[in-house]
């Protein structure tokens, strides 16, 4: 069962074709944006690299390099923190927002059309086992922490 699950997660990613998914930009770019995103819409506001690490389980180094890259690109701005002027806030870069917003909306619309063959009630059963996925992904495999040395 473990190589068909294998050969099954392979498949649905390769479908995917991650350039119709993250156009313009690389996995964990379009990953990082996501988080973005939705923290500006939900009113959450900026988040820290250590934030994004914690959410992405990327590691600190891959996390720094790919948030210098992604500020090059003009899709996020990094700011210190009023508060406490050790803390980087980073957000969406609001003069781009329309860009990725397009993207975003491509994106649910292929998530919609796929829906729509497998219908609501598989797609709810599908929702419930991928969170259930990754709940155990996580459990199991733990936060990848940077090693020190």
């Amino acid at each position: 069962m473990e190589e068909e699950l294998l050969n099954a997660w392979l498949r649905v990613t390769g479908a995917l074709n991650m350039d119709d998914f993250v156009s313009g930009t690389t996995y964990n770019e379009a990953v990082i944006c996501n988080l973005l995103y939705r923290s500006h819409k939900l009113g959450a506001g900026a988040l820290t690299a250590t934030d994004l690490c914690a959410k992405t389980h990327m590691l600190k180094s891959q996390m720094n390099r790919t948030l210098n890259e992604m500020e090059q690109k003009h899709l996020i701005l990094r700011e210190r923190s009023a508060q406490d002027r050790r803390r980087i806030l980073i957000t969406l870069d609001m003069s781009q927002i329309e860009v990725y917003e397009q993207q975003h909306q491509k994106n649910l619309a292929l998530i919609s059309r796929m829906l729509e063959r497998v219908g609501r009630e598989k797609g709810n059963d599908i929702l419930r086992l991928l969170n259930e996925i990754a709940d155990t992904a996580e459990e199991v495999c733990g936060n990848r922490k940077e090693k020190n040395t």
